[in-house]
């Protein structure tokens, strides 16, 4: 058939399929999926390059669909690519398939989880600048985004970066069919109004009608000739087209159509189209060369900031290994990550205060197969909870470093001190969080992150501690470190960071007064080290845990959910900053925040009661 005719007929595939689906799960997004099929029919059909049959394919396009409640359509996209059957189309949305209510990479060739709106672009920017800056492979990176999403701070944080970058390998495609979920968006059709926003940022704008597939056609011909800069697409669309019950109506968002038959029947019925999707010129990603090192090491007694170590650290793991990547959200002279961009410059990227864009660009590089570090302060890091979140969703490797934590931090008061980076940590799924006290644990860990699955966070101190650990020391995840203990203690004590310095000091006063403590500095709060902790508590009388961190969700809650199962539990009591703190000398802090030496040996005496 005609060129315009087969395309015609497989958008119309496309909306069937996306009709015939979402009845079939007895949920979804039909509507959003009818806007956008034109758009997808043309680019299946001529521009994608993809091998459906090979999805780890590493000279492969990506797609994102940045908006992932239009799955339908991406799954019906699967079905006429040829990924999947139809069979499996109809178990969208079922207990155990593969077709959840928004994609995720448990169905290839998906990149990414997409669903909470505003994270595919930024998504996407990370998968184009590994394909310019990382594998150096001519790869595009295209993004469905929807109209309503435009009202989210991350998209407006991945055009400025897109546009700066120059990244002319990403194209996004935004797809106006004007229908929030509850009213009209803010731009309604204003096609103008997004392209002078887009254009702003440096990116090339293209208006069309997103139904008409001669400009579609345009469009994307345009788009793979610009060679300065990104482009998007801005596509006039109607929700629900095609079908006269739905289309451009308020109220049919995210439900199935009230009567799916007729709907099909309206759209030309259910068809077996199938499209060959272009496949890509082979390609091998570019590797750089490593010209070895050796961790760094220090000796007992130095003194050494766990933030300066983490720096250090990274600049010679780049020498090992030539897939480690380094993000920062420019301060990186402060979370002392500049080591490793000095070091390693065509490795580092600098994200700006961005952190969301930060968080997104690395989920994009690890999907490509780097090992990303991202660092920041970690107060900052709560900005980008969201993506962190998704992140697991999408069974991402990353490698966080949160520094300037806890009241420690001093004069810059309340504002850039990480108080609740922890207890946000441990709630991610499948998430591992450490806390070192010293350089050498630093180095030992940020070595062992690298091979680490799922999301890890390093929290880094501002000020100088005093090396305990020696570097020969097994320091490992899920381990901790015994500071001192003996046949007879009367209280365990157990701090993490900058507390354990003060849990030492207290010993020394308390063994002065007859009580003994047993130090543990538990540098893994989660996986924490239970065997150790289950221990502590049946040879001594109580528990002690001290944390510059807020009381909920942190150490003593990881530490309590250890001794959970423990049936003669002692008592167990927390230290931790219970009010808002100020700016002040970090001593001073401690001591008003009642985690210093002081408080830690108050709250023992009233524990054993001496």
């Amino acid at each position: 058939m005609p060129h315009n005719d087969f395309r015609h007929e497989l958008a119309q595939q496309l909306r069937v399929d996306s009709v015939r689906a979402s009845d079939a799960g007895g949920s979804g997004h039909p509507t959003s999926s009818m806007s956008a099929a034109d758009l997808m029919a043309v680019l299946l059909d001529g521009y994608l390059r993809l091998d459906y049959a090979n999805p780890d394919n590493p000279a492969n396009d990506h797609l994102v669909f940045s908006k992932g409640h239009a799955s339908p359509l991406y799954y019906a996209i699967l079905k006429a690519a040829g990924a999947i059957t139809d069979e499996e189309l109809l178990s969208f949305r079922t207990f155990g398939s593969r077709l959840e209510g928004h994609p995720t990479p448990r169905i290839p060739p998906t990149d990414v989880a997409t669903g909470s709106l505003g994270q595919g672009l930024p998504v996407g920017v990370g998968l184009a600048l590994a394909g310019k800056k990382l594998d150096a492979l001519p790869y595009r990176v295209w993004v469905l985004c929807g109209d309503s999403e435009m009202a989210e701070g991350s998209i407006w944080e991945a055009f400025q970066h897109a546009g700066w970058a120059g990244l002319d390998n990403l194209t996004a495609i935004v797809d106006v069919n004007r229908l929030g979920q509850t009213r009209e968006t803010m731009l309604g059709w204003d096609l103008d109004g997004y392209a002078a926003r887009a254009e702003a940022f440096g990116w090339k704008a293209i208006a069309i009608d997103g139904h008409d597939l001669d400009a579609i056609d345009a469009a994307f011909a345009q788009a793979t000739s610009v060679t300065d800069r990104p482009t998007v697409i801005i596509a006039k669309t109607h929700k629900g087209r095609g079908v006269k019950a739905v289309e451009d109506q308020p109220g049919k968002h995210g439900k199935p159509l009230e009567e799916p038959a007729e709907a099909v029947e309206e759209l030309g019925g259910p068809r077996s189209l199938a499209v060959t999707v272009k496949t890509p010129k082979p390609g091998t990603p570019h590797r750089f060369a490593t010209n070895g090192g050796t961790l760094p090491r220090w000796e007992i007694g130095e003194e050494v900031a766990t933030r300066q170590a983490y720096g250090q650290t990274l600049a010679e793991l780049g020498g090992l290994r030539g897939d480690v990547v380094v993000l920062d959200g420019e301060v990186s002279n402060s979370t002392m990550s500049e080591l490793f961009a000095k070091a390693h410059p065509d490795r580092y990227f600098e994200m700006f205060i961005a952190e969301q864009q930060m968080i997104a660009a690395a989920v994009g590089m690890q999907a490509r197969n780097w090992v990303p570090f991202a660092s920041t302060f970690g107060a900052f890091l709560t900005r980008a909870h969201d993506f962190i979140r998704m992140a697991a969703i999408s069974r991402a490797d990353l490698r966080l470093c949160g520094s300037h934590a806890g009241v420690s931090i001093g004069e810059d008061g309340p504002s850039q001190m990480a108080l609740e980076d922890i207890s946000m940590f441990r709630a991610i799924h499948g998430s591992t969080v450490l806390h070192p006290s010293d350089a050498n644990q630093t180095a030992a860990l940020v070595s062992e992150m690298a091979s680490l699955p799922g999301i890890s966070y390093l929290r880094t101190l501002r000020g100088k501690t005093p090396v305990r650990t020696s570097p020969d020391e097994n320091i490992r995840v899920g381990g901790s470190r015994v500071l001192r203990n003996s046949d007879h203690d009367d209280l365990t004590i157990v701090a993490c960071g900058i507390t354990v310095g003060e849990a030492e000091k207290a010993a020394d006063v308390l063994e002065a007064d007859g009580i003994r403590a047993r130090v543990i500095d538990c540098y893994s709060i989660k996986p924490i080290d239970g065997n150790t902790l289950v221990q502590a508590a049946a040879q001594t009388r109580a528990v002690l845990t001290v944390e510059d961190h807020w009381p909920e969700g942190g150490l003593g809650d990881a530490v309590l959910d250890a001794l959970a199962a423990c049936e003669a539990r002692p008592p167990v009591r927390k230290l931790a900053v219970s009010s808002m703190p100020v700016s002040g000398k970090p001593g001073e802090l401690l001591h008003a925040a009642h985690i210093d030496a002081e408080a830690v040996v108050e709250a023992a005496r009233q524990l054993v009661k001496v």
